[in-house]
């Protein structure tokens, strides 16, 4: 491991420009939140929490961890999520709720997805009511525990997932109450440090509930098997996604749809599971996260599966084509962005490599989906000009498949990388290291919400429009 200083990312300036006009009834919301921020108090630096001696239930509703699992889930309970901060400046559903679909779109990135932790704990302040989540790997787990466990301890319990993955199962984990307060003071060489020291663990010990490593003779030996062919065991998340979520609510669709994606390891070919469709297991999300070679295929109906982001990394392509295509509020949480620094050094290389693999291309997946709706606006518009008389006709018949006046707005999520991070980024799972990527979702889903003129519906002019605080515009560019 390379210690050295780099230098720090530099933030985007943010704006306040909107690509499309917000309906009437959104101008109200926007007037009605401008006059409540008329003095909003100074925003606080988000720090993470201490510990403290005595740890709160998770609240009721909350899944007790079985026996089985015992050494998959501590047995201590970990403490709740951050409270809102108070400089929040609160945002009115009602626009939301235009809304037929309120989608929560959840990228893979591995450790790096505590992110979206934070981001969904910011759309439960705001009153967003998401009826609908996709995930691919690590956002597949992610998307279980949210969709396993009611409205009112959903962010809890998605915490204490976080919580319980981000120790290592052998040696106890360093204290976190100790170094939270003064990590932020560290020189970058000791953070380079620290980081590598618990990807390292990772490697070596896995992490708890999650994955444990394979002994030697057993990884290097030859199986018929496919579903032992890998380095790391992921058995262990089996009873841990049993423990934190509720797999009759997951499979309640009108309760919330939930879509997860993996890779047929025999064709090669991409597939959705989807509670609409099939009856949702633990084994469909492990699926969804199974990269290889360190984590094994995993067995479905009699098929193998790895993960989803080896051919695509975002679901929001399936959350886009659904049909019937309908108005929709697409949150899009990202863990990869596309654009970076030129590299200097190796390490930088491997970083940026996965940054370019692993972001999945996601604008351009955004302006083919953008241009189709279009096209299919325009479709829409002509068939009007159609006579009552030739409606009959197979052709015409034949448009109204394709046309189509449903409006999308996709609000776009990126995590941003910290000056110390490298390519380990992925799979450093430390306690403090969680705490900063859930942090930094709830920082950045405050900063969007505080635009909620962002939320209106779009205009019959542009029916498909993108918003990125980091980006500042109301038409983001990636």
């Amino acid at each position: 491991m390379v210690t050295r200083a780099r230098k720090s990312k530099p933030e985007p300036k943010a704006a306040t420009k909107s690509a499309a006009p917000p309906a009437a009834k959104a101008a109200k919301v926007v007037k009605a939140a401008s006059k409540s921020a008329a003095k909003p108090a100074k925003p606080k630096k988000t720090r993470p929490a201490k510990e403290k001696e005595k740890e709160p239930a998770a609240g009721p509703g909350a899944k007790p961890v079985p026996e089985s699992a015992a050494e998959a889930v501590p047995r201590s309970t970990p403490r709740p999520a951050p409270k809102a901060a108070e400089a929040h400046v609160s945002m009115e559903p009602e626009v939301a709720r235009e809304y037929s679909v309120r989608a929560l779109v959840l990228q893979g990135g591995g450790a790096l997805g505590a992110y979206q932790g934070g981001v969904l704990q910011g759309l439960s302040e705001g009153g967003i009511d998401i009826n609908w989540v996709a995930g691919i790997s690590i956002g597949a787990l992610n998307a279980a525990v949210i969709a396993g466990n009611p409205p009112e301890t959903r962010v809890a319990r998605l915490r204490e997932f976080w919580e319980t993955i981000c120790q290592q199962p052998w040696l106890p984990s360093l204290p976190h109450a100790l170094l939270a307060d003064s990590a932020e003071t560290w020189p970058e060489p000791v953070r380079i440090w620290f980081d590598a020291m618990h990807a390292a663990r990772a490697m070596f010990e896995g992490q708890r509930g999650f994955f444990i490593p394979r002994l030697w003779p057993e990884v290097f030996g030859r199986y018929t098997d496919p579903g032992r062919v890998s380095f790391y065991d992921t058995g262990p998340l089996k009873a841990t996604l049993e423990a934190f979520a509720d797999f009759d609510r997951i499979n309640d669709h009108k309760a919330m749809r939930v879509s997860v994606g993996a890779v047929n390891v025999r064709t090669g070919n991409f597939e959705y599971f989807d509670n609409t469709r099939c009856t949702l297991r633990p084994e469909h999300f492990m699926a969804s996260g199974a990269l290889p070679p360190g984590f094994p295929a995993i067995e479905i109906d009699g098929e193998f599966y790895w993960d989803g982001g080896l051919v695509s990394n975002t679901p929001l392509a399936e959350v886009l084509a659904a049909q019937p295509r309908r108005d929709a509020l697409i949150f899009q949480v990202d863990l990869w962005s596309a654009r970076g620094h030129l590299p200097h050094d190796l390490s930088d290389v491997a970083e940026r490599q996965k940054d370019i693999q692993y972001s999945s291309r996601t604008r351009a997946i955004t302006d083919v989906m953008r241009e189709q709706q279009n096209y299919r606006r325009i479709l829409s518009q002509l068939m009007q000009l159609v006579p009552e008389s030739e409606r009959d006709n197979h052709w015409y018949k034949r448009a109204q498949e394709h046309a189509c006046d449903a409006r999308r707005n996709v609000i776009q999520l990126i995590y941003r990388d910290k000056s110390f991070e490298n390519s380990a980024k992925d799979y450093q799972f430390g306690a403090l290291t969680m705490t900063e990527h859930w942090s930094s979702g709830l920082d950045d889903i405050r900063q969007t919400l505080k635009h909620p003129q962002w939320l209106a519906m779009p205009g019959g002019e542009h029916p498909f429009v993108t918003h990125d605080v980091h980006r500042g515009n109301g038409d983001s560019k990636r």
